[in-house]
């Protein structure tokens, strides 16, 4: 809560500094540009754990791609289930295609195979009839 506060007054202090930057006397600015350094050079430095967090978070970073075994892995690990799922896909779509080739050709050889004409097949008062006998 207290980290809020200071980063809050330290975002106005610098708003009304930016505002009135022309106005204020050049040894202000020399005091200003003098405590600027002593605060950077206080600064805690980066921390090691930081910067291998910071380096991991940059996304479709090429170069770090193939030098992380891990990075690699983990992108087969999504590419396969896809492949897996891409597979699977079209192979119910091709046993559906060659179910429906089966029936269909069942269906031609038992109305060839039939004693009845083909044109009986066509009338439509050859249709209600089958229709009402419940065949």
């Amino acid at each position: 809560m207290n980290t809020t506060r200071e980063l809050n007054f330290a975002y106005k202090v610098r708003h009304a500094l930016n505002e009135n930057i022309d106005a204020l006397p050049a040894t202000t600015t020399q005091k200003l540009a003098s405590a600027r350094k002593l605060a950077l050079s206080r600064k805690k430095k980066d921390s090691a754990l930081h910067a291998l967090v910071t380096g991991r978070l940059v996304a479709g970073h090429v170069g770090s791609f193939f030098n992380e075994p891990l990075s690699w892995l983990a992108r087969m690990g999504l590419a396969v289930p896809l492949i897996v799922l891409a597979v699977g896909l079209t192979s119910i779509y091709q046993y559906e295609q060659q179910r429906r080739i089966s029936d269909t050709a069942e269906m031609d050889a038992e109305v060839l195979s039939d004693e009845l004409p083909l044109s009986a097949y066509l009338d439509h008062g050859f249709n209600a009839y089958l229709d009402s006998r419940g065949e």
